[in-house]
């Protein structure tokens, strides 16, 4: 369908997901905000965990049911859901406020995804997969790079962490504008596919789906991935709190600034190089750079081993998705992409509770990050059990 990468539809969807992920990049110091309103600290990995848990039970429910048809009507509800639970949270005190809350963020959250991705994998072309999922990861990136440190100025001014998560809700109203002015475009471009494109995949053929061995095995990576890169979004900030370093945020930055930079410049390469293989390279360093943010207790040490930790991510997750976009029939890319980000929520939910519990335990963070080198050897083993030996697009 696509000839080119960066249509009018791409980069309005693209657009669309980035203020997704601004709301959820605001939230990398949650734990400890709801220490200081005064939630009971076995709780707080709980409430943490809930939002991404919520997206996690739902996601599978959502996957037959959100297709490129019906995308951008869900994607409007979600957006207005959105700015609902963002502004909430300047009320929500209490532990069963919250619990609610979180899950109404959750549902949010994973309704809007799931449509955009549904939707902007109709517009990459397959020859530009890597570098396609590249760009559509810059909508994730660039707000991890700017909101922790945005939100840590606005903090530091005396705005409280609800008013900054209620100021994020602002950004639905462009999102909203854009989706009704890209409407009509993206229903006419699908209307030139297949219907498959733009109906409901049967149950047989979801559940031969789930029966294709390198599906299971890319869906396996992509969650070992996302636990650890979780345990590193919640936990890095009580990591230095206890080696008594200050501000995170600009250790935030300076990997989603290198991962911005290996998506920008190297995607044309990721397209060329064998997948497999480069993703198994990346994964291990992935690993080792675990184990010294378990032993370093240097600012600058901590400074360096972010911009590694962001050129391995850079390159990894494209070459990941990808890949799973290479293996997977036409009709069915939606699908799979959104059964990888059911991993991330399966990821995002999980690390917060196995973290919280272990610093609840009294153990510390150095043990969750000694525990992601393990899993992320584990995911090197599956991507070399995969039958595929992807190559180029």
């Amino acid at each position: 369908m696509a000839t080119t990468l960066f249509s009018f539809e791409f980069v309005s969807l693209v657009f669309v997901s980035f203020f997704a992920f601004c709301n959820m990049a605001v939230f990398y110091g949650f734990y400890s905000y709801l220490g200081q309103i005064g939630i009971p600290v076995e709780w707080r990995g709980f409430l943490v965990g809930l939002e991404p848990m919520t997206a996690f039970a739902l996601r599978l429910v959502l996957v037959p049911l959100v297709h490129a048809g019906n995308a951008v009507v869900v994607m409007l509800g979600a957006l207005v859901m959105l700015a609902m639970a963002l502004n909430a949270y300047t009320w929500a005190m209490t532990i069963e406020t919250l619990a609610v809350l979180r899950i109404w963020h959750g549902a949010a959250f994973v309704l809007l995804v799931s449509a955009a991705m549904a939707l902007v994998v109709q517009f990459i072309p397959k020859e530009k997969s890597a570098q396609g999922f590249g760009v559509v990861s810059l909508a994730a990136l660039i707000p991890y790079a700017v909101m922790p440190v945005l939100a840590e100025r606005l903090l530091s001014s005396g705005i409280s962490e609800s008013k900054v998560y209620a100021i994020i809700s602002v950004m639905a109203l462009p999102g909203i504008m854009l989706l009704i002015a890209v409407r009509r475009r993206v229903e006419a471009r699908l209307g030139e596919r297949d219907q498959a494109i733009i109906q409901r995949p049967s149950a047989r053929e979801l559940m031969e789906n789930l029966h294709e061995r390198d599906v299971l095995l890319l869906l396996g990576v992509n969650g070992l991935i996302y636990f650890s890169h979780a345990s590193v979004f919640y936990f890095m900030k009580n990591r230095f709190q206890f080696l008594g370093f200050g501000d995170v945020g600009g250790l935030f930055t300076v990997s989603s600034v290198a991962m911005i930079l290996v998506r920008v410049f190297g995607g044309e390469l990721l397209d060329r190089i064998n997948k497999t293989r480069a993703t198994s390279v990346f994964l291990v360093v992935l690993a080792g750079l675990f184990v010294l943010f378990s032993r370093v207790a240097s600012p600058l040490w901590f400074t360096v081993l972010a911009g590694l930790y962001g050129l391995c991510l850079g390159v990894i997750m494209p070459l990941v998705n990808a890949t799973m976009f290479i293996v997977s029939p036409g009709h069915l890319r939606g699908v799979n992409t959104n059964l990888a980000l059911f991993m991330m929520d399966a990821g995002y939910f999980l690390s917060p509770y196995l973290g919280g519990a272990l610093l609840a335990g009294g153990w510390p963070v150095a043990a969750l990050f000694q525990i992601c080198t393990l899993l992320l050897l584990m995911a090197v083993a599956c991507v070399g059990l995969l039958r595929t030996r992807a190559v180029t697009s």
